[in-house]
């Protein structure tokens, strides 16, 4: 539950794998082990197995471990025995693979490099995102105020949903049908009849499953009401077969809360260090790139969050309440 707030194999068995299997491997092994064992401090290292002359340590397996969310205590010593064997998978492989000389081709070479290159920029980021400060209680609470559609006033929504191929000049006509639809059945009856293609489908959602900039259009639609959004695609109409109340305590949404606005603040941080190493470089585009840095900035297709927040214009709009269930032939 609350999955926004909480956001901020390879194996070989059988025959011997071909080249692109290998390819797979040897990324993955630059990427869960990072190093040989021959650069690892072997006083700090215990030996789990011995594949030929090279050794797959304890190290290797607990820093895999480390990598697995949720595993239970429990599970750990049965983790691990999958992991060494993945290990020694992978260690054939790499031995192989280097017989072969796989590892001086091109492509291999690139992909490691390709590794490399976001393993360590990414280690600089985390490191950059260290600075953030936790977050005060009186901003916790804040949060907590300012978002009763995710806490205090939350519900769990039945939505019917239909997503709608369309130019952009067609979608104030389909507002317009919308409004004048009886039912939901009538307005897709009008899609059929004009030959738009759409797609629905009727799921159940939490709050926190709703996209943030949509989720306080949604909670102020009653059961019955409906909304129609913008896409970069389109349109999509949103129909509120039904909901309940399942309201989320200040106590209880505080340690999601503080995680949250902890992470946010990373990613500032992090987006602000960018910022000012951009502008600290120098950086000269060549070529095509110098051509399209120049005529035009880069351009982001619009998605439906981003949207949402600019679709509240009095698209909400009552339908007829028996027939929301039964709209596109869903029950």
């Amino acid at each position: 539950m609350m999955s926004r707030l909480g956001l901020l194999n390879a194996g070989v068995a059988g025959r011997c794998p071909g080249p692109t299997v290998l390819i797979a491997l040897l990324v993955s092994i630059a990427a869960l082990v990072g190093c040989s064992d021959k650069q690892l401090d072997t006083t700090a290292t215990q030996a789990a197995a011995k594949v030929n002359r090279e050794e797959i340590t304890v190290q290797q397996i607990n820093f895999v471990l480390q990598q697995q969310r949720g595993l239970k205590l429990e599970q750990a010593e049965a983790a691990s025995k999958q992991i060494l064997e993945r290990l020694i998978d992978q260690e054939l492989a790499l031995q192989k693979a280097q017989e072969l000389r796989l590892d001086r081709e091109p492509r291999v070479i690139q992909l490691i490099e390709a590794a490399r290159r976001e393993i360590v920029a990414r280690a600089y980021a985390e490191k950059s995102a260290e600075a953030a400060a936790k977050p005060s209680a009186d901003e916790i609470k804040k949060y907590y105020d300012a978002h009763p559609a995710l806490f205090s006033a939350r519900r769990i929504y039945t939505l019917q949903e239909v997503v709608i191929e369309a130019k952009a000049e067609q979608v104030s006509a389909l507002r317009e049908q919308l409004g004048a639809s009886k039912n939901i059945n009538e307005f897709v009856e009008y899609l059929k009849s004009n030959n738009y293609r759409f797609a629905g489908n009727q799921a159940v959602r939490t709050a926190e499953q709703v996209p943030l900039n949509m989720l306080d259009a949604i909670s102020r639609l009653s059961d019955g009401q409906a909304m129609l959004v913008p896409t970069g695609v389109g349109a999509q109409v949103i129909v509120l077969a039904g909901s309940r109340s399942d309201p989320v305590d200040e106590a209880r949404a505080t340690p999601m809360i503080e995680q949250f606005l902890l992470n946010d603040a990373k990613r500032k941080l992090v987006e602000s260090d960018m910022k000012a190493l951009r502008v600290a470089a120098k950086i000269e585009y060549v070529g095509t790139f110098a051509k399209a840095a120049a005529s035009s900035p880069a351009v982001s297709l619009p998605d439906l969050a981003a949207s949402a927040s600019t679709a509240q214009d009095g698209t909400s709009l009552p339908l007829d309440s028996e027939s929301v269930g039964k709209g596109m032939g869903l029950k």
